[in-house]
């Protein structure tokens, strides 16, 4: 694979207890668990911030295929929900559920566009075969 950007990230503190700050200063958050696992809840934690980037990405892929395919995405939205527990050997693990709003998509149209994204997305790429994703057309 040929690199086109890499982003560089640091945790300092207690991780989900922490700071984070990305090499450029644009992210510089406070991490705190969130109350359900114990925490303050006083700052963002890792869910938040895989699902902000998941989204993002998402999105991103559903306007290249949608032009790819001739599709109008304009207006297209994603929300992605990140939820974390308890993998039953000793860890934890993660699950996505994405709901993807495509108004300008005909409606015969939006799985094949969600397919294609979910092939193109490199968070789909990464997470395929290890993370539980979930894709929801919704209206």
């Amino acid at each position: 694979m040929e690199i086109s950007y890499t982003a560089i990230a640091h945790a300092t503190g207690g991780g989900r207890d922490g700071h984070v700050r990305s090499e450029d200063d644009r992210i510089d958050l406070e991490t705190r668990p969130p109350q359900e696992m114990g925490g303050s809840g006083d700052g963002t934690n890792p869910e938040q911030l895989f699902a902000a980037a998941y989204a993002a990405c998402f999105l991103s892929a559903m306007h290249v295929v949608g032009s790819r395919l001739g599709l109008v995405t304009k207006d297209a939205a994603v929300s992605a929900s990140v939820g974390i527990g308890s993998n039953g050997a000793g860890g934890f693990g993660i699950a996505v559920e994405l709901d993807v709003y495509a108004p300008n998509v005909p409606a015969d149209r939006r799985q094949e566009l969600n397919d294609a994204a979910h092939l193109v997305c490199p968070y789909s790429n990464a997470t395929r075969g290890n993370v539980e994703v979930t894709l929801t057309t919704v209206e």
